[in-house]
């Protein structure tokens, strides 16, 4: 004689709770965060912390770099990525050859091969002048810093980087010009007479070349103090005056290379 069991109806499986839309400025600001730090490999923010770049790249400026601008690319990559060649008027982002946990922002002024001089704050490349329209100079003038690479750097610097500096002077420097070697790049800021630059710490190696920046995402008008610690002054600032300091006209603005050649 067969036995049958009877077993209650099992109770229907119970439905996950429906997302609650994203409707906080907290978790939009997580969300940009790890977009922004998360791609690290390929974008990574970047503040301008001091007035070197101006008036091309302001203080305060908030820019996304690409890091894939300018690497190594194999049989393969090439044909899928857009690799490139640094070239001359490229604004470039690199590691500082002394600080090297530093990262740097000035636009490349040499290639290797290239023979470079200053004259009255005249930049000659192979002997021709520069046309840089992007350039600001002040009205004073120091003999190194407008003559390069005539005389000696006017103040006293970091030692590694006067070291640097004085190599480059001793090695590379025939007949009133610097001749950079090949891997090397001569890199200055566009605020020209208030930048320390390859005139100062040396040439730029081509593997402390990480990427160019493409765009301004946002622009604080903050000091370079503020900007450099991220200190409790700057948080109170953004609480207090965010609407009012942020260069609204500079969000989203597109960064070029301004690609110059010698004139005459």
């Amino acid at each position: 004689m067969a036995t049958t069991t009877t077993t209650k109806p099992s109770k229907p499986a119970s439905q996950p709770p429906e997302p609650k839309p994203r409707n906080s400025v907290a978790e939009w600001t997580i969300t940009i965060l790890i977009l922004l730090f998360g791609t690290s490999t390929i974008a990574q923010p970047f503040v301008i912390p001091t007035s070197s770049m101006h008036n091309t790249l302001l203080t305060g400026d908030h820019l996304i770099v690409d890091k894939l601008a300018y690497a190594p690319s194999d049989a393969l990559s090439k044909h899928l990525l857009p690799y490139e060649d640094v070239r001359r008027g490229d604004i470039i982002v690199f590691k500082h050859p002394t600080l090297i946990t530093v990262d740097y922002v000035k636009r490349c002024i040499g290639l290797p091969g290239d023979r470079i001089k200053l004259v009255d704050k005249q930049v000659y490349i192979n002997g021709k002048s520069l046309y840089e329209p992007y350039v600001i100079h002040q009205d004073d003038f120091l003999f190194y810093r407008d003559n390069f690479p005539l005389g000696e750097p006017e103040y006293i610097q970091d030692p590694k980087m006067a070291e640097r500096a004085s190599h480059m002077l001793h090695d590379d420097v025939v007949n009133g010009e610097l001749v950079i070697p090949q891997g090397f790049y001569f890199a200055m800021g566009d605020n020209r007479d208030n930048s320390l630059d390859s005139r100062y710490w040396g040439l730029v190696p081509r593997d402390n070349i990480e990427g160019k920046p493409l765009v301004i995402f946002w622009s604080y008008d903050a000091s370079t103090k503020d900007l450099e610690d991220y200190n409790l002054h700057h948080f109170f600032d953004l609480g207090t005056h965010f609407f009012s300091k942020t260069r609204w006209n500079r969000t989203l603005k597109l960064i070029h290379g301004y690609h110059n050649y010698p004139t005459s």
